[in-house]
């Protein structure tokens, strides 16, 4: 029964849903909603409490934290690897047509490209992944925290990933070892790989600190497109320069692009205005910058699943076992 139909559900119907002989202290509205509603056991509500205050109270446990930087490490990491393996693919034609003639001057060139290609692909797959199991690490690290506080009814998972953690009772109850359920057998095999959150926190912190590096590296291009294009502002207009038109010049021979006997290597004067006036050029230069920000995204998004993490990792490993600050 959900939220919905808890608050319309008439009286004879709740006591069959509490089972017979069941009784309705403090109020029988109270009682069956806990019993509709997970989370909100434990909780006090008023008699007339509404449905959105009781769905608002079953949201107690969403890890909103992980969410948000689920969200904007998929948007990050589809926004680096789309425009960065387009803009490759752009600065691959615009070498071979305007730079140099000679394949063999941009031979290694075109491996380092395709290169950089392929680790884009490696890098949407492994994020798809990886930052799925950081969301169920966050679900679950979550409900376990909640039910510390004792703000939320945990689920199996949570129960079972909070005794891992905490090195709380192991499926013995009352009446002792009990035959747990098929899909209780899944959660807690599930809720024993995910309970370690000390080890999630080292893997973010190493992938973090690889990210910073690609972080770095994405923004080398962008810096090398800002300075064509400023030089093709030089050139449109003279008059905020002094030198001539003729000595404003793009070499990819200074940037490690091209090697320096590759021919001709570089572009000046009203040549390289033309290059940067074409859709090519302006298309690559933006794609750069979108994958710059999305490597600027995604390297957020780490920092904040690293922060998540922690947090519920202490409280799990220090609330859990009673150490106290």
């Amino acid at each position: 029964m959900g939220c919905a139909q808890a608050a319309t559900v008439p009286w004879g119907a709740r006591a069959h849903v509490l089972g017979k002989g069941s009784s309705f202290p403090g109020g029988r509205r109270h009682t069956a909603r806990a019993a509709a509603c997970p989370g909100l056991a434990g909780a006090k509500l008023e008699p007339d409490a509404g449905l959105l205050e009781c769905c608002a109270r079953c949201l107690i446990g969403a890890p909103f934290a992980s969410l948000v930087a689920t969200g904007l490490c998929f948007f990050g990491v589809a926004l680096f690897c789309g425009c960065g393996h387009e803009a490759l693919t752009g600065t691959e034609q615009l070498i071979e047509t305007y730079f140099s003639k000679n394949y063999q001057d941009y031979e290694f060139l075109i491996d380092v490209i395709h290169g950089f290609q392929y680790f884009i692909y490696g890098t949407a797959a492994f994020f798809f992944l990886y930052g799925a199991l950081l969301l169920a690490e966050g679900f679950y690290t979550t409900g376990a925290v909640r039910q510390i506080f004792g703000d939320y009814r945990t689920t199996i998972c949570g129960k079972g990933l909070s005794a891992t953690v905490t090195g709380g009772p192991k499926g013995r109850g009352a009446r002792g070892p009990q035959r747990a359920h098929s899909w209780q057998r899944v959660c807690h095999c599930l809720g024993k790989w995910l309970g370690h959150p000390d080890k999630f926190v080292g893997i973010t912190y190493v992938l973090t600190i690889i990210w910073l590096l690609v972080f770095a590296c994405s923004a080398v291009p962008v810096y090398i497109y800002f300075n064509t294009w400023t030089t093709c502002q030089s050139i449109a207009n003279p008059t905020k320069t002094s030198a001539s038109i003729g000595t404003l010049c793009a070499d990819a021979r200074m940037y490690g692009v091209l090697p320096w006997n590759a021919f001709p290597g570089k572009v000046c004067g009203s040549n390289l205005l033309s290059i940067c006036k074409t859709s090519e050029f302006q298309m690559t230069f933006h794609l750069f910058i979108a994958a710059f920000v999305g490597a600027a995204a995604t390297l957020v998004s780490l920092l904040t699943f690293i922060i998540a993490a922690t947090y519920n990792f202490a409280v799990l490993k220090l609330m859990g076992r009673g150490t106290k600050f």
